[in-house]
């Protein structure tokens, strides 16, 4: 009876270690199942304020090009060199959407100084190009018009 007693007695202590043991285990696979989705929803938090950044730095993308109205009046008119059209070249006035020739694209026509006659910097890729008393605004590349400020210089 002893005998009976005693593997009983050991049998019930080996069940409840092993069971805290589970216990324990169990305990650890739910917190690392709360820190996997705790990651997740960080991951996902993340995500949405890059796409959020990403928008706003598109939206203030777009309305910094719509400052560069395709075609206005100068406010100011500045007294600049005389101008002389390049060779084969007649004065014309150019509107949005047309590409300047390569000549207009050369250091003699490009205006540099962009800030002493009151227009803002232009955009990356971009440059101002002076053609007669107007100044136009064109890729440095293709030289595609984008705006057109007339009557800058006398």
């Amino acid at each position: 009876m002893k005998k009976i007693l005693t593997a009983t007695l050991a049998a019930v202590m080996a069940t409840s270690a092993l069971g805290a043991a589970g216990a324990a285990s169990a305990q650890s696979r739910n917190d690392h199942r709360y820190e996997q989705r705790h990651d997740r929803r960080e991951a996902r938090q993340d995500r949405r304020e890059f796409r959020q950044e990403q928008r706003q730095d598109r939206r203030e993308y777009r309305q910094e090009q719509r400052q560069y109205a395709r075609w206005q009046q100068a406010q100011r008119r500045y007294h600049a060199p005389r101008y002389v059209a390049p060779r084969g070249y007649a004065v014309r006035s150019w509107s949005y959407g047309q590409r300047m020739p390569s000549y207009y694209r050369t250091n003699a026509y490009v205006v540099h100084d962009y800030g002493r006659y009151g227009l803002r910097a232009p955009p990356r890729g971009y440059q101002y190009v002076r053609s007669g008393n107007d100044v136009v605004l064109a890729a440095v590349a293709g030289g595609l018009v984008t705006a057109v400020i007339a009557g800058l210089f006398n």
